[in-house]
């Protein structure tokens, strides 16, 4: 199953969620279904011990390079 990111508009919460693409995401904080999709930036493992270029270290922020790696 895929792992796809939302946003919250309820409670202004970022979150991740395994399922289909016929299911409806659902808040873990709230249980709203009042969510945005986001975009998410793919990681694929490139057998280096180096960071991989696109998705750092797997955490949302490394998408746009907020954590450079570290932590």
């Amino acid at each position: 199953m895929p792992l796809y990111e939302f946003h919250c508009t309820k409670c202004d919460v970022d979150f991740e969620v395994l399922m289909r693409s016929d299911e409806k995401a659902k808040c873990p904080d709230c249980g709203t279904t009042k969510v945005d999709k986001l975009f998410s930036v793919p990681a694929a493992h490139t057998g280096s011990s180096q960071l991989p270029i696109a998705g750092g270290c797997g955490r949302p922020q490394c998408g746009t390079g907020g954590c450079q790696g570290l932590g």
